[in-house]
């Protein structure tokens, strides 16, 4: 069943790889893939987690991104852990048009994200049962532009998400 109301997509089209995995030709470059309502990112994070614990890893996927100038992208996940979580937003929401492969790489994103972030620590609570993400990081990710390769702008997150600067005792405001 699929979670959103976008009908299937001909900018994308899905083809068994000669080594057992997926490959997905995209006529659209990443940045082009279309913002998403947050509660299906935050779907996408919860089965991709419930994925991982369970172990069901996904198969190899290459996602081939055609750019206006005619030349490509290739995006291949081959990562046990990647092909997990693309693998359960597929089962989830389905990748095979725009919108559930914008999900998929924004999901993959955002662990990217995470993961070499350091300043996005307090935007994450590590728990027992997994992780929760703060609603506005959710928000974020589901609606910033991702870039050329398919990640999205440290800057752009880290400005959005800085603290206020603290002024110094006695200046006025």
């Amino acid at each position: 069943m699929r979670m959103h109301d976008q009908p299937h997509s001909p900018a994308v089209r899905v083809q068994a790889s000669p080594n057992g995995g997926r490959l997905y030709l995209v006529a659209v470059p990443p940045e082009a893939l279309p913002p998403v309502r947050p509660r299906d990112l935050a779907a996408a994070w919860d089965a991709a987690r419930a994925a991982a614990i369970e172990a069901r890893w996904g198969a190899a996927r290459l996602f081939r991104f055609r750019r206006a100038d005619g030349s490509s992208l290739d995006l291949a996940l081959g990562d046990p852990d990647a092909c997990c979580w693309a693998d359960a937003v597929d089962l989830t929401l389905g990748i095979g048009d725009c919108y559930g492969l914008s999900v998929c790489l924004r999901l993959l994103a955002l662990v990217d994200l995470l993961a070499r972030a350091s300043w996005a620590g307090g935007l994450v609570e590590l728990r027992r049962d997994g992780a929760a993400i703060a609603p506005a990081l959710m928000q974020a990710a589901a609606t910033r532009r991702l870039t050329g390769e398919g990640r999205f702008d440290e800057y752009d997150f880290r400005v959005r998400f800085a603290p206020a600067p603290r002024l110094a005792p006695g200046v006025p405001a």
